[in-house]
Protein backbone atom coordinates (compact mmCIF):
# COMPACT_ATOMS: atom_id res chain seq x y z
CA UNK A 1 0.00 0.00 0.00
CA UNK A 2 1.31 3.45 -0.91
CA UNK A 3 2.36 5.89 1.80
CA UNK A 4 0.79 9.33 2.05
CA UNK A 5 3.08 11.61 4.00
CA UNK A 6 2.28 15.08 2.72
CA UNK A 7 -0.98 16.77 1.69
CA UNK A 8 -1.77 16.56 -2.00
CA UNK A 9 -3.65 14.79 -4.76
CA UNK A 10 -2.52 11.24 -5.60
CA UNK A 11 -3.40 9.33 -8.76
CA UNK A 12 -3.02 5.55 -8.69
CA UNK A 13 -3.68 2.79 -11.20
CA UNK A 14 -5.16 -0.59 -10.37
CA UNK A 15 -6.41 -3.64 -12.30
CA UNK A 16 -10.14 -4.17 -12.03
CA UNK A 17 -11.15 -6.02 -15.16
CA UNK A 18 -10.28 -9.34 -16.73
CA UNK A 19 -6.79 -9.90 -18.13
CA UNK A 20 -7.02 -10.52 -21.91
CA UNK A 21 -5.98 -14.00 -23.06
CA UNK A 22 -4.19 -14.76 -26.31
CA UNK A 23 -4.65 -18.23 -27.81
CA UNK A 24 -1.48 -20.26 -28.38
CA UNK A 25 -0.38 -21.56 -31.77
CA UNK A 26 -1.62 -24.94 -32.97
CA UNK A 27 0.18 -25.61 -36.26
CA UNK A 28 3.91 -25.66 -35.52
CA UNK A 29 5.34 -29.01 -36.60
CA UNK A 30 8.17 -31.10 -35.17
CA UNK A 31 10.05 -33.64 -37.31
CA UNK A 32 12.65 -36.24 -36.36
CA UNK A 33 14.79 -37.90 -39.03
CA UNK A 34 17.99 -38.22 -41.02
CA UNK A 35 19.28 -35.28 -43.04
CA UNK A 36 22.19 -34.68 -45.37
CA UNK A 37 23.65 -32.09 -43.00
CA UNK A 38 22.64 -29.76 -40.17
CA UNK A 39 22.85 -29.39 -36.39
CA UNK A 40 22.77 -32.60 -34.37
CA UNK A 41 21.73 -32.75 -30.72
CA UNK A 42 20.42 -29.95 -28.57
CA UNK A 43 17.27 -27.95 -29.19
CA UNK A 44 15.51 -28.61 -32.52
CA UNK A 45 16.15 -26.08 -35.29
CA UNK A 46 13.42 -23.87 -36.78
CA UNK A 47 12.84 -23.85 -40.53
CA UNK A 48 10.24 -21.64 -42.20
CA UNK A 49 10.32 -22.72 -45.84
CA UNK A 50 11.61 -25.50 -48.11
CA UNK A 51 14.61 -23.37 -49.09
CA UNK A 52 15.33 -22.67 -45.43
CA UNK A 53 15.33 -26.42 -44.76
CA UNK A 54 17.68 -27.04 -47.70
CA UNK A 55 20.05 -24.32 -46.54
CA UNK A 56 20.24 -25.72 -42.99
CA UNK A 57 19.79 -29.47 -43.56
CA UNK A 58 20.66 -30.11 -47.18
CA UNK A 59 18.79 -32.03 -49.85
CA UNK A 60 17.32 -35.49 -50.33
CA UNK A 61 19.03 -38.73 -49.29
CA UNK A 62 19.63 -41.64 -51.65
CA UNK A 63 17.12 -44.49 -51.47
CA UNK A 64 19.78 -47.16 -52.01
CA UNK A 65 21.76 -45.84 -49.02
CA UNK A 66 19.11 -45.10 -46.41
CA UNK A 67 15.86 -46.83 -47.44
CA UNK A 68 12.99 -46.04 -45.06
CA UNK A 69 15.19 -43.62 -43.10
CA UNK A 70 15.45 -41.09 -45.94
CA UNK A 71 12.02 -39.43 -45.83
CA UNK A 72 12.59 -36.40 -43.58
CA UNK A 73 13.29 -33.99 -46.45
CA UNK A 74 10.26 -35.24 -48.43
CA UNK A 75 7.96 -34.88 -45.41
CA UNK A 76 9.14 -31.35 -44.62
CA UNK A 77 8.66 -30.25 -48.23
CA UNK A 78 5.17 -31.82 -48.24
CA UNK A 79 4.36 -30.02 -44.99
CA UNK A 80 5.09 -26.62 -46.52
CA UNK A 81 3.37 -27.52 -49.81
CA UNK A 82 0.14 -28.29 -47.94
CA UNK A 83 -0.05 -25.12 -45.87
CA UNK A 84 2.52 -25.42 -43.09
CA UNK A 85 4.63 -22.41 -42.19
CA UNK A 86 6.82 -23.38 -39.21
CA UNK A 87 8.67 -26.60 -38.43
CA UNK A 88 11.35 -27.62 -35.97
CA UNK A 89 13.84 -30.32 -36.98
CA UNK A 90 15.71 -32.79 -34.77
CA UNK A 91 18.36 -34.43 -36.93
CA UNK A 92 19.32 -38.08 -36.39
CA UNK A 93 22.88 -39.12 -37.29
CA UNK A 94 24.08 -42.72 -37.88
CA UNK A 95 26.75 -43.87 -35.45
CA UNK A 96 29.29 -44.39 -38.26
CA UNK A 97 28.85 -40.89 -39.72
CA UNK A 98 31.91 -38.65 -39.54
CA UNK A 99 32.79 -34.98 -39.76
CA UNK A 100 35.12 -33.71 -42.46
CA UNK A 101 38.43 -32.37 -41.21
CA UNK A 102 40.83 -29.86 -42.66
CA UNK A 103 43.88 -31.32 -44.36
CA UNK A 104 46.94 -30.24 -42.33
CA UNK A 105 50.63 -30.52 -43.05
CA UNK A 106 52.19 -33.54 -41.35
CA UNK A 107 53.35 -32.68 -37.86
CA UNK A 108 51.08 -29.65 -37.56
CA UNK A 109 47.81 -31.43 -36.68
CA UNK A 110 48.27 -30.86 -32.95
CA UNK A 111 48.10 -27.10 -33.36
CA UNK A 112 44.89 -26.87 -35.37
CA UNK A 113 41.70 -28.89 -35.37
CA UNK A 114 39.24 -27.42 -37.88
CA UNK A 115 36.32 -29.60 -38.94
CA UNK A 116 32.88 -29.37 -40.46
CA UNK A 117 30.19 -28.25 -38.04
CA UNK A 118 28.39 -31.59 -38.14
CA UNK A 119 28.76 -35.06 -39.72
CA UNK A 120 28.16 -35.84 -43.36
CA UNK A 121 29.79 -36.01 -46.77
CA UNK A 122 28.68 -32.42 -47.34
CA UNK A 123 31.68 -31.31 -45.24
CA UNK A 124 34.07 -32.51 -47.93
CA UNK A 125 32.85 -29.60 -50.06
CA UNK A 126 33.88 -26.95 -47.53
CA UNK A 127 36.67 -24.57 -48.56
CA UNK A 128 38.25 -22.05 -46.21
CA UNK A 129 40.27 -19.16 -47.61
CA UNK A 130 42.61 -17.02 -45.49
CA UNK A 131 43.86 -13.57 -46.54
CA UNK A 132 45.95 -11.03 -44.66
CA UNK A 133 44.27 -8.00 -43.10
CA UNK A 134 44.86 -5.38 -40.41
CA UNK A 135 42.40 -3.66 -38.09
CA UNK A 136 44.76 -0.98 -36.76
CA UNK A 137 47.79 0.87 -38.12
CA UNK A 138 49.77 3.90 -36.97
CA UNK A 139 53.31 5.29 -36.76
CA UNK A 140 55.94 5.01 -34.03
CA UNK A 141 56.79 8.46 -32.67
CA UNK A 142 59.41 7.69 -30.03
CA UNK A 143 61.69 5.02 -28.61
CA UNK A 144 61.20 5.27 -24.84
CA UNK A 145 63.27 2.31 -23.69
CA UNK A 146 65.64 0.07 -25.61
CA UNK A 147 64.02 -3.02 -24.04
CA UNK A 148 61.08 -2.55 -26.39
CA UNK A 149 59.03 0.38 -25.09
CA UNK A 150 57.70 2.78 -27.74
CA UNK A 151 55.27 5.65 -27.99
CA UNK A 152 52.77 5.31 -30.83
CA UNK A 153 50.76 8.07 -32.45
CA UNK A 154 47.54 6.16 -31.68
CA UNK A 155 47.62 2.86 -29.79
CA UNK A 156 43.87 2.20 -30.03
CA UNK A 157 43.37 -1.34 -31.34
CA UNK A 158 46.78 -2.56 -30.18
CA UNK A 159 45.83 -5.03 -27.45
CA UNK A 160 47.97 -7.20 -25.21
CA UNK A 161 48.84 -10.39 -27.07
CA UNK A 162 48.36 -8.96 -30.58
CA UNK A 163 50.91 -9.81 -33.26
CA UNK A 164 52.14 -6.67 -35.03
CA UNK A 165 54.39 -5.96 -37.99
CA UNK A 166 56.53 -2.95 -38.90
CA UNK A 167 56.60 -2.15 -42.60
CA UNK A 168 58.82 0.31 -44.46
CA UNK A 169 62.21 -0.84 -43.20
CA UNK A 170 64.60 -3.21 -45.00
CA UNK A 171 62.51 -6.19 -43.92
CA UNK A 172 59.20 -6.97 -42.24
CA UNK A 173 59.61 -7.12 -38.47
CA UNK A 174 57.06 -9.05 -36.39
CA UNK A 175 56.51 -8.54 -32.68
CA UNK A 176 53.92 -9.13 -29.95
CA UNK A 177 52.30 -6.54 -27.66
CA UNK A 178 53.28 -7.14 -24.04
CA UNK A 179 51.62 -4.21 -22.22
CA UNK A 180 49.85 -0.97 -23.12
CA UNK A 181 49.37 2.27 -21.25
CA UNK A 182 47.79 5.08 -23.20
CA UNK A 183 49.87 5.41 -26.37
CA UNK A 184 52.88 3.78 -24.73
CA UNK A 185 53.28 0.17 -25.81
CA UNK A 186 55.77 -2.42 -24.58
CA UNK A 187 56.66 -5.17 -27.03
CA UNK A 188 58.24 -8.54 -26.27
CA UNK A 189 61.47 -7.49 -27.94
CA UNK A 190 62.92 -4.29 -29.41
CA UNK A 191 62.68 -3.71 -33.13
CA UNK A 192 65.85 -3.77 -35.20
CA UNK A 193 67.17 -0.45 -36.45
CA UNK A 194 65.36 2.86 -36.45
CA UNK A 195 61.58 2.38 -36.71
CA UNK A 196 60.62 5.88 -35.52
CA UNK A 197 58.95 8.01 -38.20
CA UNK A 198 57.46 11.38 -37.22
CA UNK A 199 56.74 12.64 -40.73
CA UNK A 200 53.24 13.79 -41.67
CA UNK A 201 53.31 11.19 -44.45
CA UNK A 202 55.25 8.37 -42.75
CA UNK A 203 57.00 5.63 -44.69
CA UNK A 204 57.36 3.36 -41.69
CA UNK A 205 54.12 2.04 -40.18
CA UNK A 206 53.27 -0.46 -37.48
CA UNK A 207 50.05 -2.44 -37.83
CA UNK A 208 48.26 -5.37 -36.23
CA UNK A 209 48.20 -8.72 -38.01
CA UNK A 210 44.80 -10.28 -38.56
CA UNK A 211 43.15 -12.34 -41.26
CA UNK A 212 39.94 -12.32 -43.25
CA UNK A 213 38.40 -15.78 -43.55
CA UNK A 214 35.93 -16.87 -46.20
CA UNK A 215 34.13 -20.21 -45.83
CA UNK A 216 32.20 -21.65 -48.78
CA UNK A 217 30.10 -24.77 -49.24
CA UNK A 218 27.45 -25.60 -51.83
CA UNK A 219 26.40 -21.99 -52.41
CA UNK A 220 26.54 -20.98 -48.75
CA UNK A 221 29.17 -18.37 -47.88
CA UNK A 222 30.39 -16.99 -44.56
CA UNK A 223 32.89 -14.14 -44.18
CA UNK A 224 34.77 -13.28 -40.99
CA UNK A 225 36.91 -10.16 -40.97
CA UNK A 226 39.73 -9.24 -38.62
CA UNK A 227 40.32 -12.74 -37.22
CA UNK A 228 43.17 -12.94 -34.72
CA UNK A 229 45.40 -15.54 -33.06
CA UNK A 230 45.29 -13.56 -29.80
CA UNK A 231 43.49 -15.81 -27.32
CA UNK A 232 42.43 -12.88 -25.12
CA UNK A 233 40.94 -10.93 -28.03
CA UNK A 234 37.23 -11.03 -29.00
CA UNK A 235 38.51 -11.61 -32.54
CA UNK A 236 40.31 -14.86 -31.64
CA UNK A 237 39.57 -17.40 -34.34
CA UNK A 238 37.71 -19.84 -32.07
CA UNK A 239 35.45 -17.05 -30.79
CA UNK A 240 34.81 -15.71 -34.28
CA UNK A 241 33.87 -19.11 -35.72
CA UNK A 242 31.62 -20.15 -32.85
CA UNK A 243 28.62 -18.80 -34.76
CA UNK A 244 29.52 -20.54 -38.02
CA UNK A 245 27.03 -22.97 -39.53
CA UNK A 246 29.78 -24.63 -41.55
CA UNK A 247 32.86 -25.20 -39.37
CA UNK A 248 34.15 -25.32 -35.83
CA UNK A 249 37.75 -24.82 -34.77
CA UNK A 250 40.15 -25.54 -31.95
CA UNK A 251 43.42 -23.64 -32.41
CA UNK A 252 46.56 -23.64 -30.27
CA UNK A 253 48.38 -20.39 -31.12
CA UNK A 254 52.13 -20.66 -31.69
CA UNK A 255 54.55 -19.49 -29.03
CA UNK A 256 56.85 -18.00 -31.65
CA UNK A 257 56.10 -14.56 -33.04
CA UNK A 258 54.59 -15.20 -36.44
CA UNK A 259 51.74 -13.64 -38.41
CA UNK A 260 48.44 -15.56 -38.41
CA UNK A 261 48.61 -15.78 -42.19
CA UNK A 262 52.09 -17.36 -42.16
CA UNK A 263 51.00 -19.66 -39.34
CA UNK A 264 48.13 -21.09 -41.38
CA UNK A 265 50.25 -21.16 -44.51
CA UNK A 266 52.56 -23.55 -42.68
CA UNK A 267 49.64 -25.56 -41.27
CA UNK A 268 48.08 -26.16 -44.68
CA UNK A 269 51.37 -26.87 -46.41
CA UNK A 270 51.47 -23.83 -48.70
CA UNK A 271 54.97 -22.41 -49.22
CA UNK A 272 54.11 -20.22 -52.19
CA UNK A 273 53.83 -16.45 -52.08
CA UNK A 274 50.12 -16.05 -52.65
CA UNK A 275 47.40 -13.64 -51.60
CA UNK A 276 45.16 -16.34 -50.16
CA UNK A 277 45.72 -19.69 -48.52
CA UNK A 278 43.03 -22.34 -48.98
CA UNK A 279 42.21 -25.16 -46.59
CA UNK A 280 40.47 -28.24 -47.97
CA UNK A 281 38.39 -30.76 -46.02
CA UNK A 282 38.10 -34.52 -46.31
CA UNK A 283 36.86 -37.55 -44.39
CA UNK A 284 33.19 -36.58 -44.05
CA UNK A 285 30.82 -39.58 -44.08
CA UNK A 286 27.02 -39.83 -44.11
CA UNK A 287 27.11 -43.14 -42.30
CA UNK A 288 25.05 -46.18 -43.24
CA UNK A 289 21.54 -47.43 -42.67
CA UNK A 290 22.96 -50.60 -41.13
CA UNK A 291 24.35 -48.62 -38.19
CA UNK A 292 21.04 -46.90 -37.35
CA UNK A 293 19.10 -48.18 -34.34
CA UNK A 294 15.77 -47.31 -32.76
CA UNK A 295 17.67 -45.58 -29.97
CA UNK A 296 19.02 -43.03 -32.45
CA UNK A 297 15.45 -41.84 -33.13
CA UNK A 298 14.15 -42.22 -29.58
CA UNK A 299 17.15 -40.22 -28.43
CA UNK A 300 18.87 -39.62 -25.12
CA UNK A 301 17.95 -37.21 -22.36
CA UNK A 302 21.30 -35.95 -21.11
CA UNK A 303 19.88 -32.67 -19.87
CA UNK A 304 19.12 -29.28 -21.46
CA UNK A 305 21.06 -28.70 -24.65
CA UNK A 306 22.33 -32.29 -24.75
CA UNK A 307 19.18 -34.16 -25.76
CA UNK A 308 18.84 -36.01 -29.07
CA UNK A 309 16.13 -37.55 -31.25
CA UNK A 310 12.58 -37.29 -29.95
CA UNK A 311 13.92 -36.29 -26.52
CA UNK A 312 15.32 -33.10 -28.04
CA UNK A 313 11.78 -31.72 -28.17
CA UNK A 314 11.77 -31.51 -24.38
CA UNK A 315 13.78 -28.34 -25.04
CA UNK A 316 11.00 -26.94 -27.23
CA UNK A 317 7.68 -25.41 -26.14
CA UNK A 318 6.43 -24.27 -29.57
CA UNK A 319 5.68 -27.56 -31.30
CA UNK A 320 2.07 -28.77 -31.44
CA UNK A 321 2.14 -31.62 -33.98
CA UNK A 322 4.90 -34.20 -34.45
CA UNK A 323 6.00 -37.02 -36.73
CA UNK A 324 8.91 -39.37 -37.43
CA UNK A 325 8.23 -39.69 -41.19
CA UNK A 326 8.23 -43.12 -42.80
CA UNK A 327 9.65 -45.06 -39.86
CA UNK A 328 7.99 -48.46 -39.46
CA UNK A 329 9.50 -49.35 -36.08
CA UNK A 330 6.80 -49.60 -33.42
CA UNK A 331 9.36 -48.78 -30.74
CA UNK A 332 10.02 -45.40 -32.33
CA UNK A 333 6.39 -44.58 -33.09
CA UNK A 334 5.21 -45.63 -29.62
CA UNK A 335 7.99 -43.53 -28.09
CA UNK A 336 6.71 -40.53 -30.08
CA UNK A 337 3.16 -41.11 -28.85
CA UNK A 338 4.37 -41.50 -25.26
CA UNK A 339 6.26 -38.21 -25.60
CA UNK A 340 3.07 -36.43 -26.71
CA UNK A 341 0.99 -38.03 -23.96
CA UNK A 342 3.51 -37.17 -21.26
CA UNK A 343 3.69 -33.51 -22.25
CA UNK A 344 -0.05 -33.41 -23.13
CA UNK A 345 0.64 -30.36 -25.30
CA UNK A 346 1.24 -31.92 -28.72
CA UNK A 347 -0.26 -34.45 -31.11
CA UNK A 348 1.49 -37.23 -33.07
CA UNK A 349 0.82 -38.19 -36.68
CA UNK A 350 1.68 -41.85 -37.38
CA UNK A 351 2.58 -43.43 -40.74
CA UNK A 352 1.64 -47.04 -41.43
CA UNK A 353 4.49 -48.88 -43.25
CA UNK A 354 4.29 -48.79 -47.05
CA UNK A 355 4.33 -52.60 -47.26
CA UNK A 356 1.14 -52.91 -45.15
CA UNK A 357 -1.54 -52.85 -47.85
CA UNK A 358 -4.18 -55.42 -46.99
CA UNK A 359 -6.79 -54.59 -44.37
CA UNK A 360 -5.52 -57.28 -41.92
CA UNK A 361 -1.93 -55.96 -42.21
CA UNK A 362 -3.07 -52.38 -41.67
CA UNK A 363 -5.15 -53.35 -38.63
CA UNK A 364 -2.30 -55.40 -37.19
CA UNK A 365 -0.10 -52.29 -37.13
CA UNK A 366 -2.91 -50.03 -35.92
CA UNK A 367 -3.77 -52.32 -32.99
CA UNK A 368 -0.46 -51.43 -31.33
CA UNK A 369 -1.81 -47.96 -30.48
CA UNK A 370 -4.45 -46.73 -28.06
CA UNK A 371 -4.06 -43.02 -27.47
CA UNK A 372 -6.04 -39.85 -28.05
CA UNK A 373 -2.76 -38.00 -28.60
CA UNK A 374 -2.13 -39.56 -32.00
CA UNK A 375 -3.82 -40.31 -35.31
CA UNK A 376 -2.88 -42.91 -37.93
CA UNK A 377 -2.92 -42.21 -41.68
CA UNK A 378 -2.59 -44.43 -44.76
CA UNK A 379 -1.78 -45.05 -47.63
CA UNK A 380 1.45 -43.38 -48.81
CA UNK A 381 1.22 -40.67 -51.43
CA UNK A 382 2.88 -40.57 -54.84
CA UNK A 383 4.90 -37.48 -55.62
CA UNK A 384 7.78 -36.38 -57.84
CA UNK A 385 11.29 -37.02 -56.58
CA UNK A 386 13.67 -34.24 -57.69
CA UNK A 387 16.65 -36.44 -56.76
CA UNK A 388 15.91 -39.44 -59.01
CA UNK A 389 13.70 -37.51 -61.48
CA UNK A 390 10.78 -39.90 -61.14
CA UNK A 391 7.63 -40.47 -59.06
CA UNK A 392 8.03 -42.22 -55.71
CA UNK A 393 5.81 -43.01 -52.74
CA UNK A 394 6.41 -40.96 -49.59
CA UNK A 395 4.79 -41.21 -46.13
CA UNK A 396 1.65 -39.11 -45.65
CA UNK A 397 2.57 -37.57 -42.27
CA UNK A 398 4.23 -34.47 -43.72
CA UNK A 399 1.27 -33.69 -45.97
CA UNK A 400 -1.22 -34.39 -43.17
CA UNK A 401 0.56 -32.04 -40.77
CA UNK A 402 0.54 -29.36 -43.46
CA UNK A 403 -3.20 -29.90 -43.84
CA UNK A 404 -3.58 -29.56 -40.07
CA UNK A 405 -1.89 -26.16 -40.34
CA UNK A 406 -3.94 -25.12 -43.36
CA UNK A 407 -7.22 -26.08 -41.69
CA UNK A 408 -6.24 -24.41 -38.40
CA UNK A 409 -5.38 -21.15 -40.14
CA UNK A 410 -8.43 -21.04 -42.41
CA UNK A 411 -11.12 -22.45 -40.10
CA UNK A 412 -9.68 -23.03 -36.64
CA UNK A 413 -8.36 -25.95 -34.62
CA UNK A 414 -11.94 -27.02 -33.86
CA UNK A 415 -12.50 -27.92 -37.52
CA UNK A 416 -11.75 -31.57 -38.31
CA UNK A 417 -8.73 -31.62 -40.68
CA UNK A 418 -10.45 -33.89 -43.19
CA UNK A 419 -12.13 -33.65 -46.59
CA UNK A 420 -9.05 -31.63 -47.53
CA UNK A 421 -7.14 -31.95 -50.81
CA UNK A 422 -3.57 -33.28 -50.59
CA UNK A 423 -1.28 -30.97 -52.57
CA UNK A 424 1.64 -32.25 -54.71
CA UNK A 425 0.08 -35.71 -54.79
CA UNK A 426 -0.43 -37.57 -58.07
CA UNK A 427 -1.56 -40.90 -56.72
CA UNK A 428 -1.65 -43.35 -53.83
CA UNK A 429 0.19 -46.55 -53.01
CA UNK A 430 -3.20 -48.25 -52.52
CA UNK A 431 -6.66 -47.15 -53.65
CA UNK A 432 -8.95 -48.39 -50.91
CA UNK A 433 -12.65 -48.97 -51.58
CA UNK A 434 -15.64 -47.86 -49.51
CA UNK A 435 -16.01 -51.40 -48.21
CA UNK A 436 -12.42 -51.47 -47.00
CA UNK A 437 -12.81 -48.10 -45.33
CA UNK A 438 -15.92 -49.48 -43.60
CA UNK A 439 -13.53 -51.84 -41.79
CA UNK A 440 -10.69 -49.37 -41.19
CA UNK A 441 -12.46 -46.16 -40.22
CA UNK A 442 -14.18 -47.51 -37.06
CA UNK A 443 -10.77 -48.76 -35.93
CA UNK A 444 -9.28 -45.29 -36.19
CA UNK A 445 -7.33 -45.61 -39.45
CA UNK A 446 -7.69 -42.38 -41.43
CA UNK A 447 -7.53 -43.16 -45.13
CA UNK A 448 -6.44 -40.88 -47.92
CA UNK A 449 -8.64 -41.57 -50.94
CA UNK A 450 -8.98 -40.53 -54.55
CA UNK A 451 -12.39 -39.23 -55.70
CA UNK A 452 -13.29 -38.69 -59.37
CA UNK A 453 -13.48 -34.98 -60.06
CA UNK A 454 -12.54 -34.09 -56.46
CA UNK A 455 -8.87 -35.02 -56.29
CA UNK A 456 -7.05 -36.90 -53.55
CA UNK A 457 -8.33 -36.06 -50.07
CA UNK A 458 -7.83 -36.92 -46.42
CA UNK A 459 -10.98 -38.90 -45.64
CA UNK A 460 -10.82 -39.50 -41.91
CA UNK A 461 -10.43 -37.56 -38.66
CA UNK A 462 -10.22 -40.11 -35.88
CA UNK A 463 -7.66 -40.56 -33.14
CA UNK A 464 -6.23 -43.95 -32.19
CA UNK A 465 -8.15 -43.89 -28.90
CA UNK A 466 -10.62 -46.48 -27.65
CA UNK A 467 -12.40 -43.78 -25.62
CA UNK A 468 -15.54 -42.45 -27.35
CA UNK A 469 -15.10 -38.97 -25.81
CA UNK A 470 -11.75 -38.60 -27.57
CA UNK A 471 -12.69 -40.20 -30.88
CA UNK A 472 -11.99 -37.18 -33.08
CA UNK A 473 -8.72 -35.46 -33.90
CA UNK A 474 -10.20 -31.96 -33.69
CA UNK A 475 -11.65 -32.58 -30.21
CA UNK A 476 -8.30 -33.61 -28.72
CA UNK A 477 -6.44 -30.81 -30.49
CA UNK A 478 -9.09 -28.28 -29.37
CA UNK A 479 -8.56 -29.32 -25.74
CA UNK A 480 -4.78 -29.04 -26.16
CA UNK A 481 -5.35 -25.52 -27.50
CA UNK A 482 -7.64 -24.55 -24.62
CA UNK A 483 -5.43 -26.05 -21.92
CA UNK A 484 -2.21 -24.52 -23.23
CA UNK A 485 -3.83 -21.13 -23.81
CA UNK A 486 -5.22 -20.98 -20.28
CA UNK A 487 -1.93 -22.23 -18.82
CA UNK A 488 0.24 -19.68 -20.66
CA UNK A 489 -2.07 -16.73 -19.94
CA UNK A 490 -2.66 -17.17 -16.21
CA UNK A 491 0.86 -16.95 -14.78
CA UNK A 492 -0.15 -13.59 -13.33
CA UNK A 493 -2.36 -15.46 -10.83
CA UNK A 494 0.56 -17.18 -9.07
CA UNK A 495 1.24 -15.73 -5.57
CA UNK A 496 -1.77 -13.38 -5.75
CA UNK A 497 -3.95 -13.31 -2.58
CA UNK A 498 -6.27 -16.32 -2.83
CA UNK A 499 -9.55 -14.54 -2.08
CA UNK A 500 -12.91 -13.80 -3.78
CA UNK A 501 -11.58 -10.77 -5.65
CA UNK A 502 -8.99 -12.93 -7.41
CA UNK A 503 -11.53 -15.68 -8.07
CA UNK A 504 -13.80 -13.21 -9.81
CA UNK A 505 -11.01 -11.90 -12.05
CA UNK A 506 -9.84 -15.40 -13.00
CA UNK A 507 -13.39 -16.51 -13.74
CA UNK A 508 -14.07 -13.50 -15.94
CA UNK A 509 -10.75 -13.84 -17.79
CA UNK A 510 -11.43 -17.46 -18.74
CA UNK A 511 -15.09 -16.79 -19.57
CA UNK A 512 -14.16 -14.04 -22.03
CA UNK A 513 -11.63 -16.34 -23.71
CA UNK A 514 -14.08 -19.25 -24.00
CA UNK A 515 -16.80 -16.92 -25.26
CA UNK A 516 -14.52 -15.90 -28.13
CA UNK A 517 -13.86 -19.57 -28.90
CA UNK A 518 -17.61 -20.26 -28.88
CA UNK A 519 -18.37 -17.29 -31.16
CA UNK A 520 -15.75 -18.51 -33.64
CA UNK A 521 -17.56 -21.87 -33.85
CA UNK A 522 -15.20 -23.85 -31.66
CA UNK A 523 -17.79 -24.84 -29.05
CA UNK A 524 -21.28 -26.30 -29.39
CA UNK A 525 -24.39 -24.65 -27.99
CA UNK A 526 -26.92 -21.99 -28.94
CA UNK A 527 -25.69 -19.74 -26.12
CA UNK A 528 -22.50 -19.22 -24.15
CA UNK A 529 -24.04 -20.91 -21.12
CA UNK A 530 -24.72 -24.01 -23.25
CA UNK A 531 -21.15 -23.98 -24.59
CA UNK A 532 -19.13 -23.76 -21.37
CA UNK A 533 -19.06 -23.07 -17.65
CA UNK A 534 -16.37 -21.76 -15.30
CA UNK A 535 -16.63 -22.38 -11.57
CA UNK A 536 -14.17 -21.11 -8.98
CA UNK A 537 -14.74 -20.50 -5.29
CA UNK A 538 -16.25 -22.43 -2.36
CA UNK A 539 -17.63 -25.07 -4.71
CA UNK A 540 -14.17 -25.94 -6.01
CA UNK A 541 -11.89 -25.33 -3.00
CA UNK A 542 -11.92 -26.33 0.63
CA UNK A 543 -10.24 -24.39 3.42
CA UNK A 544 -7.45 -26.95 3.34
CA UNK A 545 -6.89 -26.23 -0.36
CA UNK A 546 -6.59 -22.52 0.35
CA UNK A 547 -4.28 -23.14 3.32
CA UNK A 548 -2.08 -25.26 1.08
CA UNK A 549 -1.90 -22.47 -1.52
CA UNK A 550 -4.16 -24.11 -4.10
CA UNK A 551 -6.49 -22.20 -6.39
CA UNK A 552 -8.79 -24.67 -8.16
CA UNK A 553 -10.90 -23.68 -11.13
CA UNK A 554 -13.31 -26.17 -12.78
CA UNK A 555 -14.02 -25.59 -16.46
CA UNK A 556 -16.43 -27.47 -18.67
CA UNK A 557 -16.70 -27.07 -22.45
CA UNK A 558 -18.88 -28.61 -25.14
CA UNK A 559 -16.64 -29.29 -28.18
CA UNK A 560 -18.10 -29.42 -31.65
CA UNK A 561 -18.04 -32.86 -33.28
CA UNK A 562 -17.55 -33.35 -37.02
CA UNK A 563 -20.45 -34.44 -39.19
CA UNK A 564 -18.71 -37.71 -40.02
CA UNK A 565 -21.85 -39.44 -41.31
CA UNK A 566 -24.15 -37.21 -43.33
CA UNK A 567 -27.51 -38.97 -43.60
CA UNK A 568 -30.42 -37.76 -45.69
CA UNK A 569 -33.59 -39.79 -45.12
CA UNK A 570 -35.83 -39.58 -48.14
CA UNK A 571 -39.32 -40.95 -48.60
CA UNK A 572 -42.07 -40.72 -51.16
CA UNK A 573 -44.68 -38.03 -50.76
CA UNK A 574 -48.01 -39.39 -51.90
CA UNK A 575 -51.26 -37.52 -52.48
CA UNK A 576 -54.05 -37.93 -49.95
Amino acid sequence: MAEYLSPGVYVEEFDSGATPMQGVGTSTAGFVGLAERGPFGGAPVLVTSPSDFTRKFGGYLQANEFGEYRFLAYAVHSFFANGGSRAFISRVVPSDAAVAKVVCKKGKEGQVDIQSKNPGEWGNNVIMSFTQSSDSRTQILELIDKTGVYRLKNAVGFDVGDIVVVEGTNKLQYNRVKTTRGNTVTFEKPFEGDVVDTDISPKILIKTCEMDIRIECDGVEEIYEGVSLNVSSPSFIEKKLIGSDLVKAVVKPPKEIISPFDFFKGIFGSDKEEEAVKALFKGGLNGSAASITDDDFIGKDDGPGERTGIQAFLDNTDVNIMAVPGISSLNIQLSLVNHCETLSSRFAVIDIPLKNKSVPDVLKFRDSFDSDYCAIYHPWIRTYDPLDKKDIFVPPSGSVMGIFARSDNSRGVHKAPANEVVANCTGLSVNYSVGEQDLLNPKGVNLIRKFPGAGIRVWGARTASSKPLWRYVNVRRLFIYLEESIKSNTNWVVFEPNEPGLWSRVKRTIELFLENVWRSGGLAGSSASDAFFVDIGPNTMTKDDIDLGRLICVIGVAPVKPAEFVIFRITQKTGE
